[in-house]
């Protein structure tokens, strides 16, 4: 397995798990509160979701992506 391989499945996994613990981030009970004043989650929420799924979309582009 490459050097590239490798950091495109660890990126992948990060960035599952962030997409895990934003959603969690997202239904706690401070993101409730947050939610009922403001209309919209915690920024740290909404920060691992679109980190997350960043992360994930660039670790399977360069799963993808074929090598020469």
């Amino acid at each position: 397995m490459s050097m590239n391989k490798g950091i495109s499945i660890a990126l992948v996994a990060g960035g599952v798990a962030l997409l895990v613990y934003g959603l969690k981030a997202s239904r706690a009970i401070e993101s409730d509160f947050s939610r009922f004043f403001t209309g919209a989650p915690t920024d740290k929420a909404v920060w691992m979701l679109i980190g997350g799924a960043v992360a994930t979309l660039v670790g399977l582009s360069g799963l993808l992506r074929r090598g020469n």
